[in-house]
């Protein structure tokens, strides 16, 4: 008997296409913009027959969005592990912020779909908050919230306000990387996220 055979082998194999071409469609959606690829392109890039694309997702639009819930499914997964062993509330913030900008800056494909074409239409800015997003921005809200509880945090702020603040300062800083000509690492604006958001700007 075969030593990879049998229906373990089988579902290894149909994840391992699937994989291959959600990170295939993750180029070339960089590349050629959204709206401009083709599931031609995708299979093309994946290596594997155009119908095979089908197998696997309904159409182009099913794609990107299983890229987008696959990334944050990851993410997500990360986020909680690391969260998990860290007590402090600053601290525990400080470290979604790095994870936030390091798992982008670490992969230009993926920052370029999650701040560009996932952003290419209002139905999929309104399925992307519904999806995902939401249980990533309820984590920074719980972090917050335990940050009130402890006396470390004010407690005259509205949580939820607060997560979209980190969120969307997060997310400028990856768009200006994307956008600038220069060479730097994106972790780092981290620290000066937080140092805003932490000392505010006035001289106290």
């Amino acid at each position: 008997m075969a030593k990879n055979s049998g229906p373990a082998a089988a579902r290894g194999a149909v994840i391992d296409k699937r994989e291959a071409i959600l990170r295939a469609a993750t180029s070339v959606f960089a590349e050629k913009g959204f709206f401009n690829s083709k599931v031609a392109d995708i299979a093309k890039a994946a290596g594997v027959a155009d119908g095979t694309v089908y197998l696997y997702f309904k159409n182009k639009d099913d794609v990107l969005h299983s890229v987008f819930d696959r990334a944050m499914e990851e993410f997500i997964a990360e986020g909680r592990r690391e969260l998990a062993t860290i007590e402090s509330p600053e601290a525990r913030l400080r470290r979604i912020a790095e994870l936030h900008l390091k798992r982008l800056g670490a992969d230009r494909d993926m920052a370029i779909v999650f701040q560009v074409e996932l952003r290419g239409s209002i139905k999929f800015m309104q399925e992307f908050s519904a999806a995902g997003f939401a249980e990533y921005l309820d984590i920074i809200r719980g972090t917050i919230e335990d940050g009130q509880k402890s006396g470390a945090f004010r407690t005259d702020l509205k949580p939820i306000v607060c997560a979209k603040m980190i969120y969307g300062a997060l997310d400028e800083m990856v768009t200006n990387w994307i956008l600038s000509n220069r060479s730097y690492s994106l972790e780092p604006m981290a620290g000066e996220v937080l140092k805003v958001f932490f000392g505010g700007l006035l001289v106290k």
